[in-house]
């Protein structure tokens, strides 16, 4: 499974951005991940076929994440931005993940390139 995702950019804080990733195939469950400057890796958001959303508290009521699923391509809409939102953005996929995994790197198996987002504040 090949993932392209795109959409990051250099925003003001306040503002929204939308990124996308698409799959090459049909999957189970898609996530985002962000690595800031300095950091580890840490979840953002996630969901699966059938519809169940996972957040990480900093983003929840902020970002939103939704898929279309004829074309394999989830979205994570980012409102409200914030300066510590700045980091590259990583779309995983996998399937067969479970509803208490979702926020786990280890249960994605695969990734694709990162998409650099930068807040201005």
């Amino acid at each position: 499974v090949q993932l392209q995702a795109s959409g990051g950019g250099l925003v003001q804080a306040g503002a929204s951005l939308r990124l996308s990733c698409a799959a090459s195939e049909r999957i189970y469950a898609m996530a985002w991940f962000r690595q800031a400057p300095g950091k580890e890796r840490e979840f953002v958001a996630a969901i699966r076929r059938g519809g169940s959303t996972s957040y990480t508290d900093s983003v929840r009521g902020r970002f939103t994440i939704s898929s279309d699923t004829s074309k394999n391509t989830v979205y994570l809409q980012m409102n409200s931005l914030k300066s510590e939102d700045t980091a590259v953005y990583y779309c995983a996929a996998g399937n067969g993940v479970i509803l208490s995994s979702m926020n786990r790197a280890g249960a994605y198996n695969y990734w694709g390139q990162g998409t650099q987002v930068t807040v201005s504040s």
